[in-house]
């Protein structure tokens, strides 16, 4: 089963396709959709929203795993921009049949890392590890995409009793 990882984001957006094959857990691809027009907010979230559904598209994931929407008291905003991004992100899933599964950052990390207040590299060293990559993929969406991809494919495997 493909399964879809996205970090939401306005200006980037990280994603990651990731399989298993043979009994081995594969990164199939893995990028960043960027919203580029920085004057217009209708114009940045067409260009994630096809941006998304291209990579949809052309890799026919069975699921999109996106991470929740986190707002930290002083910035309130943020949070509310946000949604703006991950809403489109989630039209473009809803488009193409996909089932959308949410994961607080919390969530994600606990599960990689057995920590959920893990800081950010100890997470990375968890996608080296599972990966078996040399090297962290760049900019740090695509890792945080692979992470929540990740974190989907664990949970999914396991029995409904246990979630």
């Amino acid at each position: 089963m493909r399964i879809l990882g996205v970090d939401p984001g306005l200006n980037t957006t990280g994603y990651a396709i990731i399989e298993r094959r043979l009994g081995k857990l594969e990164l199939v691809e893995a990028g960043i959709v960027r919203g580029t027009d920085r004057g217009n907010m209708g114009s940045r979230l067409r260009e994630i929203h096809a941006g998304v559904a291209e990579v949809i598209a052309a890799f026919q994931p069975a699921a999109l795993a996106i991470e929740e929407l986190y707002s930290h008291y002083d910035r309130p905003q943020t949070a509310i921009l946000m949604g703006h991004a991950r809403g489109v992100i989630c039209l473009a899933a809803a488009q193409a049949g996909l089932p959308i599964h949410n994961y607080a950052a919390t969530q994600i990390k606990r599960l990689l890392t057995g920590n959920g207040r893990a800081p950010k590299a100890q997470v990375q060293q968890a996608i080296l590890r599972e990966f078996g990559l040399r090297e962290m993929p760049e900019p740090p969406d695509v890792a945080d995409a692979m992470a929540i991809a990740l974190c989907h494919h664990y949970l999914a495997r396991q029995p409904l009793s246990t979630l």
